[in-house]
Parts: structure tokens; sequence; C-alpha cells
């Protein structure tokens, strides 16, 4: 069940491509905007601006964090299961496979799909969700993975990346499916920086946001697509379905024909438009298997499994006593020597040093930097007669 483009797409994307007069609808890399005029970050005839900004993202050490922070199982020991890092990597090609054929910009493409979940917690969205609940009782304010991505990137991590790839990441909410993507240009950093204020302000404002450029439009609708046949993989891995246990849609119900269809309604919809678009047909398979995923995988006892008597109980305890230890100044804690010494060892000029961040926002800071696995052995660490342990589900059982 593998759709394609039409002919008609087909001949005119080969004619444009070829003459050269296809609409030139691309981020132009002379328009980026940055925090800080620097001649290092400006583009140069072999390094793009937005090359430059890829370049950064990688090379942050909370870039390596992927390798172990899950995205719906987090208690199993499989290889086979996606992890995050193979999340962004998978959202960077279909979204880059589906910028080349609309001739959009392809580095800063990349740049908001391997950026776009730097800012997760450990356990999926469920830390998340534990998170935000915490910070919000200490301190009246929210918590979300997107907006804690731009503070990586543009706080703990000054690397004065460029405004177009900050607000492609914190408006990439791969939740919240819509049929069209228009963006919503942003011409300084004053008005991103009231739009991510609002954000911790507003536990509602995050979902309200809209990438600023194309090319952050095609990565949101890309998060969606990598994901969607993707968790019905591992979730069958996992053996918390059979692949019978899901109806067949318009788009497919394999994870192959699902990024295969969506990709070429999109492009058919799409091409030489200032908008990203889903037919009616495709869009509401789209949400048909979004919802069967959730009533089917996401909300199964056995993805859920010990988060909510385990793990919220686990961050609530590591949440109060990183912010104790922070506040008595008990420089032998973690937090001193595993992470506020880390992240000020690093060369960047900061406009106050790290260490003299609100104490809520470093502990935060922290424990949205874990990975699952150095969650558990600091919390062992910490609390070792605790009765809260996590049960994993091994290769062989």
């Amino acid at each position: 069940m593998y759709e394609e483009l039409s002919s008609h797409l087909t001949e005119r994307m080969l004619r444009e491509k070829r003459d050269g007069t296809f609409k030139k609808i691309a981020f132009d890399n002379d328009d980026v905007i940055r925090r800080a005029s620097n001649p290092h970050d400006d583009g140069s005839v072999w390094r793009t601006a937005f090359i430059r900004d890829i370049d950064k993202i990688m090379n942050c050490p909370y870039y390596n964090r992927y390798a172990d922070k899950t995205q719906v199982f987090s208690f199993y020991k499989n290889d086979d299961i996606t992890r995050r890092g193979l999340h962004v990597q998978l959202v960077s090609r279909i979204a880059r496979t589906i910028g080349g054929a609309l001739n959009l910009n392809l580095d800063l493409i990349e740049a908001i799909a391997l950026g776009h979940d730097i800012g997760h917690t450990p356990f999926g969205h469920a830390g998340e969700r534990y998170l935000d609940e915490l910070l919000n009782e200490y301190t009246g304010r929210h918590f979300s993975h997107n907006i804690h991505s731009v503070r990586v990137l543009d706080g703990i991590y000054p690397y004065n990346i460029s405004l177009q790839t900050l607000s492609g990441i914190a408006a990439h909410d791969g939740e919240l499916e819509l049929s069209e993507y228009r963006p919503r240009p942003l011409s300084s950093f004053e008005e991103f920086d009231r739009q991510i204020e609002n954000c911790y302000l507003d536990a509602g404002a995050v979902r309200k946001l809209v990438p600023s450029t194309l090319e952050g439009c095609v990565v949101r609708i890309s998060d969606i697509i990598a994901y969607l046949g993707k968790d019905r993989q591992d979730a069958e891995r996992a053996k918390v379905v059979k692949e019978s246990d899901f109806e067949g849609t318009d788009i497919g119900n394999f994870n192959a024909e699902m990024i295969n269809n969506l990709m070429v309604n999109i492009i058919e919809n799409s091409y030489g438009k200032d908008y990203i678009m889903l037919d009616e047909k495709h869009f509401n398979a789209l949400k048909k298997a979004k919802s069967d995923n959730y009533e089917l995988v996401y909300k199964s006892d056995l993805a859920r499994k010990g988060l909510t008597e385990t793990v919220q109980p686990m961050f609530r305890l590591l949440y109060r006593r990183l912010l104790d230890d922070l506040v008595t100044k008990n420089l032998s804690s973690p937090i001193f020597a595993h992470h506020i010494d880390y992240v000020s060892a690093s060369r960047y000029k900061r406009r106050e040093p790290y260490e003299n961040s609100e104490p809520n926002r470093i502990v935060v800071d922290y424990i949205a930097s874990m990975t699952d696995d150095y969650f558990i052995d600091l919390f062992a660490k910490l609390f070792p007669d605790s009765d809260l342990k996590i049960e994993y589900n091994g290769y062989f059982d």
C-alpha cells in the first residue's frame, strides 16, 4: 500500500528543478538572526549559518544523552526498542526528504530536528509530567520538554543558536496534529523571549506556539510521522500489542507504509505553497492511527507499569533532596560535582555564572538532563535503603 506522487506533479517538479523555476520559499541563510553578532557564527561558502547550528547541537554535552533516554517503553532491556537518539535521526531524515522535495532549507530543517528533544526528561512524557508538577508546586512555573530544549541550547549552554532554529524547536509539539501548518514569522529575540516566558507561566501556552518558518512546520509534522508507526513496532517487540490489534487505515498499517504515504501526501498538497498541508483523507487517517496508539499502546498497563507507583515518588524524593543540597551548599552532593561543575566547565560567555541561577531551575536542569539509567543509579546512591526499585523486562522474559 505505497502511494506515489501524481505524474502531473512529478513532471512539474522535474521541469522546475531542471530550469530553476520553482518558487523560492526556502528560508534564506542570509536572513539568520542571532542574539549576539559574532563573525565566527556567520555563514561561509562552505559552512552555512545553520550548519553551524547543527555542529553546536551535535557537540552539546547533552546530545550524547539522547542514546539512553527512552521514548515509550522505559523498563525494557532491549536494544531493538527505540531510544530518543534514533527518534531525532528519524525526524531529521523524514523532514529532510519532505523539505528536499519542497525546495526548503535542509540545513535549517536538520538543526531543528536534531535539537528538538535535547531538553527531554528521562522516562519519556511521564517524566516530563512529573517534573512539571514539581516545578509548579515549588515555583508556580511550568516545565515542557520543548521549551527546556531551548533552555539547554540558549541558556545552560549559551551557544548563540539562531532564532529560526530555536523557534522551530520550541514549537515542534508532536502531540498536536493539524491538517495545515502555516508559519508565523518572528522578527526578534525580544518577541521570542516573551513567548518562552509565557510558556513557563501558562501550561497551555506551549500548545499555541507556531514555527516561524516552513522548515519548522515540516519538522513538526515529521515528528508525528516518525513516531506513529515506530511506536507500534516497539509495542510489538515489547509484547504489548499484536499487529492484528490495529485496524487498517488509509495511510496503511505498517511503519514504512505510514511514512511513505504521509510524505507523499504532504508533498502532493504542499509543493510550491507557503504552507504545509495534508488532505482530509490522510489527515483523518493520521488522527485515527494516533488515537489507536493512545488506546492500545500509550495507555496500556505494560507501557505505564512502574511509572506512577515507582518513578513518580522517586522524582519527588530526588527533587527535594537535590534542592536541599543546593540551598544548604552541600558541596559533596552530585548536584555540584556532576552538574554545576560540569556545566560551568564549558567555555562560553554567560550573562551571569550558572551557579547563580534560581535553585529550582538548577534542580530542574539537572533532572531533565539525566538519562534513565543515570536517574536510577543516582536515586540508589542517595536513597540506598528505599523500597522504590525499578523492575526491568529482560531480554529473555
